[in-house]
């Protein structure tokens, strides 16, 4: 089920997003529809959202997984990802065993709502974390990020200039550990993006290594550092057959992490 199957260019709806999220959480106990935080611009008040699904016990700690999308408000196929990503995890629930689930379909509401990559001020989220922003929406994720400490951060994008689906591993072997099968997981959908150079830099196999500054990270000083990826379609693609890459590679990394962590513990 598509929660928001039709997006224009000239912008999106939010209610039409927000409100089956809101719908289906209320009738399941283990996931909760919540507020990140508020804020007030010229256009009016505005609200982040999270849904936090808490899996069944498994012999461990939770972990704890922080997904984003939204930061360009115009890539809304992370946004309505996130919203069927909920909704299976809701008929699935084994699959959330041992996780707290921390998702956040809209990190960038007014950007969202005109369509447009930047937010009310004409910011680039995605280029001012961690570098003393006041932009309302960093204030708000940055605390999320600061009190949260997760364990995993994925962050979903679409790329207009790209000929497939790729990722950012920013040259950890974990990262590229997880992001190699959810490639492979999301080429069901389609093709991955095998050139040389992709967004300027040098790429291997769709994987990228280098990144962007100020992306959206775990706060510098946070020890140990989660894994931290970045997954990408590309934007002028038919917008369900994103949606379901981007499935498809989230429910991949879900899977594979535990696996990650008990093979550590034995080393």
């Amino acid at each position: 089920m598509l929660l928001n199957p039709s997006p224009h260019r000239l912008g999106h709806n939010l209610r039409a997003l927000i409100e089956p999220l809101q719908r289906f959480t209320a009738e399941r106990v283990h996931l909760e529809f919540q507020s990140a935080g508020r804020f007030i611009d010229v256009t009016g008040q505005h609200e982040i959202h999270r849904v936090v699904i808490k899996g069944a016990y498994a012999g461990h700690d939770a972990i704890r997984l922080g997904i984003f999308g939204g930061l360009h408000g115009d890539e809304p196929a992370g946004c309505t990802a996130l919203g069927e990503l909920a909704l299976k995890l809701t008929e699935y629930p084994a699959a959330a065993a041992g996780y707290e689930l921390y998702l956040y379909p809209v990190v960038n509401p007014v950007g969202y709502q005109r369509g447009t990559r930047t937010n009310h001020s004409g910011k680039d989220l995605n280029r001012e974390f961690w570098r003393c922003s006041r932009e309302p929406e960093l204030v708000i994720m940055e605390q999320e990020l600061r009190t949260r400490q997760f364990h995993g951060i994925i962050t979903l994008h679409s790329d207009d200039t790209c000929e497939g689906v790729y990722g950012y591993a920013h040259g950890r072997t974990l990262n590229e550990a997880l992001l190699k099968p959810a490639l492979v997981a999301a080429e069901r959908w389609l093709p991955l993006d095998r050139r040389a150079v992709i967004d300027g830099f040098e790429a291997n196999a769709s994987l990228i290594c280098q990144c962007h500054q100020g992306v959206l990270s775990a706060p510098p000083d946070q020890s140990p550092r989660p894994f931290d990826l970045i997954f990408e379609t590309p934007a002028n693609a038919p917008f369900d057959l994103q949606v379901g890459a981007t499935v498809a590679a989230l429910e991949s990394i879900i899977s594979a992490y535990p696996a990650f962590i008990a093979y550590a513990q034995d080393l």
